[in-house]
């Protein structure tokens, strides 16, 4: 928590908090119950807005990124890290409107290793073969073209039955 508090940046303290969720150092409810702790600071907000997302499941920055941008934008949440079980054991889906049968997954650089392209399109395969609409935002799109992306989100949800309220 403290090493939040004292980042040099907003999105450095956010890359932390995200990060010791994601290598197991601890748990979105800890990591809450130390936020709770934080009387005044001025990344108090911050800290706790980042929490709850990573209450919801968040979990990475891009993820982070993502769900404050579909509530921006006013579109609905979708549930985040959904599991599912694929030929090879577990697998967790990124963000998943299952009202509206669309996935989205969040593509950082690692999803273009070679070790990772084969099993993404397989359980993607599977994903579409089971009726699910699949949409792919690397991380770089979402850096240099997020509006186009989130039109591409928001096309897919009214595919599904979405409406805008008016």
């Amino acid at each position: 928590m403290r090493a939040a508090l004292w980042a040099a940046s907003d999105r450095q303290a956010t890359y932390v908090l995200t990060l010791v969720l994601q290598q197991g150092m601890t748990t979105a409810e800890l990591l809450g119950a130390q936020a709770l702790r934080i009387k005044r600071d001025r990344r108090r907000r911050l800290v706790q807005e980042t929490i709850l997302d990573l209450l919801d499941g968040a979990r990475s920055l891009g993820e982070l990124d993502v769900v404050r941008e579909l509530r921006r934008r006013g579109m609905p949440m979708p549930t985040q890290q959904v599991v599912r079980k694929g030929r090879d054991g577990r697998y967790y889906l990124d963000l998943y409107w299952e009202e509206f049968g669309l996935v989205l997954e969040i593509d950082g650089i690692q999803h273009t290793w070679a070790t990772s392209v084969i099993g993404d399109a397989l359980r993607q395969n599977s994903l579409v073969i089971a009726s699910d609409r699949v949409l792919r935002m690397p991380l770089l799109g979402l850096r240099l073209e997020p509006d186009a992306f989130f039109e591409q989100v928001e096309q897919a949800l009214a595919l599904g039955g979405w409406r805008r309220a008016a």
